[in-house]
């Protein structure tokens, strides 16, 4: 697949074949993912692989609109290391670009995912304080890794519908001279 045709043609998908992923392409959309840009490269960010079909059905339970991953091969829950990250934390300012680089390496993970014919859905943790610290919970995960995105991962069970063109050219703004 080419990569305009990736772009343009990935959507989320929230319904399953019942087959599994195997690992080596699961690694290899996580390298995908993993070879993404990070603020001072300092690629904060961890891929929890979950098979657990347990976890998956009570994923539910700590994020709601997750009620479809029951289905999917597996979810990745996509983390970012606060303590690798770059931050800044001083008097005058306090900020962290650990969500920005996850989120970079997130679309990374969906955009290889389609690639090779995985289905993915972008479910959101971070911002939302309860979904991480139930997730971080739940996982028995450290303080400094902060759980960013939820992505259920499987072979789609139908071909998702494709949006209208969403160019919109007034969106764009010229600026020839500041």
């Amino acid at each position: 697949m080419e990569l305009m045709e990736g772009l343009l043609t990935r959507r989320s998908v929230r319904q399953y074949q019942d087959k599994k992923i195997d690992k080596e392409t699961i690694k290899k959309i996580i390298k995908a993912a993993q070879h993404s840009p990070s603020a001072h490269n300092m690629q904060p960010w961890e891929f929890l692989v979950i098979e657990d079909k347990k976890f998956m059905e009570e994923l539910r339970y700590i994020q709601r609109w997750t009620s479809f991953a029951k289905n999917a091969s597996c979810v990745v829950i996509v983390c970012g290391d606060t303590d690798k990250a770059f931050s800044r934390d001083k008097d005058d300012e306090k900020w962290t670009y650990v969500d920005v680089d996850c989120a970079i390496a997130t679309q990374s993970l969906l955009l290889a995912a389609w690639a090779e014919g995985v289905g993915t859905c972008y479910c959101g943790a971070a911002p939302m304080q309860k979904i991480v610290d139930a997730l971080r919970e739940r996982l028995n995960l450290p303080e400094n890794i902060r759980p960013f995105a939820i992505v259920p991962m499987g072979y789609p069970a139908e071909t998702p519908k494709q949006p209208d063109d969403r160019y919109d050219e007034s969106k764009i703004k010229w600026i020839e001279k500041v």
